[in-house]
């Protein structure tokens, strides 16, 4: 009784709420200057609607990119026809759960930041899923991003001001070959990590960008270092590090005082014959 209870309230809500119709769609297009034929569109732009539900999109075949943000969806469904998409923008809404989208095998970016969805499933199959953006949610245990793990083409990765409070989160991030950009800021577990940035670098060797900065040859020579032989380790790799820096600016402007005596010889050169 409790479940359909449920069931009935949000059905009550969703037919109170503006709805996705296909006369909505067919005005929106025209006003946006889009095709009046549904699957020749690429896009669709249907944030800010105030939607509780995606519906009658099946006719919209064509659609690379839709844009769904901040409206006021409780569930992902109603996308079977889109087996064309690349991009899915659903931050900002209801949605408690990763579902549906099984079939979206060409689907490259995912962004689901926003919502209150407790645990990552359901994505290990889109094998072009390259960004996944899932920052202010509620994901908390390694088991609620452990599916990660299953997810062989993430490069780019935001669990940024999630609940994430257990380092062996670590083990899972290790297992993604392809991680290049990571956001944990907003994280427990970031100071759960004794020396965070420096273990992450080390454990995460294919990582280019950490949080809020890059990560440059340098931050991993000096995290190696640190690891082998201490603070003194990662000082003289820096010092080591610095000194090659100021030795190539050097050379450079060694090189730029080089080219201007040259030009300069040749225009002295050529006012001489000039006079001659």
């Amino acid at each position: 009784m409790e479940d359909g209870g449920q069931e009935n309230k949000e059905r009550e809500q969703i037919l109170s709420w503006p709805r996705m119709t296909k006369k909505f769609l067919k005005d929106h297009c025209k006003q946006n200057k889009l095709y009046s034929t549904p699957q020749l569109n690429d896009t669709l732009y249907l944030h800010f609607k105030g939607f509780s539900a995606i519906e009658n999109l099946e006719e919209y075949t064509g659609l690379k990119c839709l844009w769904l943000e901040s409206n006021g969806l409780r569930h992902i469904k109603n996308l079977d026809a889109q087996t064309d998409m690349r991009c899915l923008f659903l931050q900002q809404n209801l949605l408690y759960k990763l579902e549906n989208l099984e079939h979206l095998k060409k689907l490259g970016a995912l962004n689901v930041s926003n919502n209150y969805i407790q645990k990552i499933e359901n994505i290990s199959g889109l094998r072009g899923l390259t960004t996944l953006h899932i920052a202010h949610n509620k994901l908390e245990t390694v088991l609620d991003v452990e599916h990660l793990s299953q997810c062989l083409a993430i490069s780019v990765l935001d669990l940024s001001h999630n609940l994430l409070n257990d380092p062996e989160i670590i083990h899972v991030l290790e297992a993604m070959p392809e991680l290049r950009v990571l956001n944990l800021m907003g994280n427990e577990v970031v100071r759960k990590i004794p020396n965070y940035r420096k273990i992450v670098i080390i454990r995460l060797k294919q990582l280019t960008y950490l949080d809020d900065r890059p990560v440059f040859p340098k931050d991993r020579a000096c995290a190696l270092a640190w690891v082998a032989g201490g603070l003194d380790g990662e000082r003289k790799e820096r010092e080591l590090w610095e000194t090659r820096e100021r030795r190539k600016i050097q050379d450079s402007l060694d090189g730029i005082a080089m080219i201007r005596e040259k030009a300069q010889g040749e225009a002295a050169a050529a006012r001489a014959a000039g006079e001659r």
